[in-house]
């Protein structure tokens, strides 16, 4: 996959390991060469503030809140950045987004599509 922004940071916002391992995995093998991953939306806003991502996942049901308030308190603060949602909960974003969803269980291809689509906006 080639993206068609110069991506090199993303910002995980999950908190199932497993799923944030998986995401951080597929992210590196599509060019990304970092990855922070943290679980709710205090520690998504400290990460985002350390080092600018150049692309934000998020799940919408996270330790402490949500994705979308994460995304929402930090595109408010550093202005617009790419993202997408990595959810099970993808009625919760109806009508509230235009930023890709991918739902879980995710795949590959669904999450590269994603990304294409959020680094190209």
């Amino acid at each position: 996959m080639s993206l068609p922004c110069t991506c090199k940071h993303a910002l995980i916002i999950e908190d199932e390991m497993l799923i944030a391992l998986e995401v951080e995995a597929l992210l590196n093998d599509f060019g990304f060469e970092t990855c922070d991953i943290v679980d709710n939306p205090d520690d998504a806003m400290k990460s985002a503030l350390a080092r600018r991502p150049d692309l934000v996942t998020a799940d919408i049901r996270i330790l402490g809140g949500t994705g979308i308030e994460a995304i929402l308190a930090i595109t408010a603060r550093l202005g617009p950045i790419p993202h997408i949602y990595v959810t099970g909960n993808a009625d919760m974003l109806s009508g509230l987004t235009a930023a890709p969803v991918v739902d879980k269980p995710l795949t590959r291809r669904a999450l590269a599509d994603a990304c294409e689509r959020a680094c190209a906006a």
